[in-house]
């Protein structure tokens, strides 16, 4: 069945680009409810948002949505991927202001939060999309593949010049828990010099290395407190393609497999497999397929504690 969160839960900090500070609510919602944002400090014309694909203006350093108006809400994909990861297929998200607040820079509190609510259960059957055809898409290097599966299943690959981070690769079926259990505390990660070109172009003024981010620098991991898993980079990259992902507007049945993509790149994936013919169907799961759908599976006591 469709799931929604029990009760509102808040959370504060500071947006990783913008450095304002933001508050988020994750509030319950209804059945075919789906995910949208509400910019509560806008008080005149559409101030929603939905967490849809085709809302996505697309950016290679973070999700972007914006509605019809023109009105946005930026760094969305680990709140989405929180929500995804816990199964929570609707929800309304009250924000005020125009970026969501980083926090650990990972999905990790989103998660604890919402489980510490607890997840409720709605009178309607929960959809997902069942991917019937391969679809690739590519810029340069980068490569980003949807296929069919009986689960969603993501495989990523990265390749960076910097010692500290270089050639990891890591797999992993997104039920049972193990988004929440594999991936849901691994931190967004730069390197410095990238640090230093978006400060200077007015980008990732709310970063803070090792707060909200980890820093690499050649062979060096130069944030206090160093890595929470050796791969912890790979692990961030599945993060954010869950979260991209979950914009496909209910969960999807597909074998995902992402090199050197992005979040501009898992976009224009989605798109593309919603424009090819026949290569996707909405479909009713029955308890067997629900079972194998991310968020299934999820014990407390997996959720990693960090400090």
């Amino acid at each position: 069945m469709q799931n929604t969160i029990k009760s509102s839960i808040s959370f504060t900090g500071k947006g990783l680009h913008s450095g304002a500070p933001a508050t988020v609510t994750v509030r319950p919602a209804g059945a075919h409810h789906g995910i949208w944002f509400s910019r509560s400090d806008v008080l005149v014309g559409d101030r929603l948002i939905p967490a849809r694909w085709d809302a996505v203006n697309r950016s290679p350093l973070c999700t972007k949505l914006e509605n019809a108006s023109g009105l946005a809400v930026s760094t969305v994909e680990h709140l989405m991927a929180a929500l995804a990861g816990c199964g929570i297929h609707n929800a309304m998200i009250d924000i005020d202001g125009p970026e969501v607040p980083i926090l650990d820079g990972s999905a990790i509190p989103f998660v604890r939060g919402f489980m510490q609510r607890g997840i409720r259960q709605l009178s309607a059957p929960v959809m997902a999309f069942e991917v019937l055809k391969t679809v690739t898409v590519r810029d340069g290097e980068a490569t980003a593949t949807i296929a069919p599966a009986d689960t969603l299943r993501i495989d990523f690959e990265i390749d960076f010049t910097d010692a500290a981070i270089g050639h990891q690769k890591k797999s992993l079926v997104m039920n049972n828990g193990s988004f929440a259990r594999e991936l849901c505390d691994s931190r967004t990660f730069c390197r410095q010099a990238d640090v230093d070109a978006m400060q200077a172009n007015g980008l990732a003024l709310g970063g803070d290395s090792g707060e909200n981010a980890v820093v690499f620098d050649g062979d060096r991991v130069i944030s206090p407190g160093g890595l929470r898993y050796a791969d912890e980079p790979v692990r961030h990259k599945m993060l954010d393609a869950l979260g991209d992902l979950a914009l496909a507007g209910a969960p999807i049945l597909g074998h995902y497999t992402g090199f050197r993509a992005g979040h501009s790149l898992t976009n224009t994936l989605l798109r593309a497999l919603f424009a090819t013919p026949g290569a996707v169907r909405l479909i009713t799961c029955d308890a067997q397929t629900a079972a194998r759908l991310p968020g299934a599976g999820l014990i407390w006591d997996e959720i990693p504690q960090v400090a």
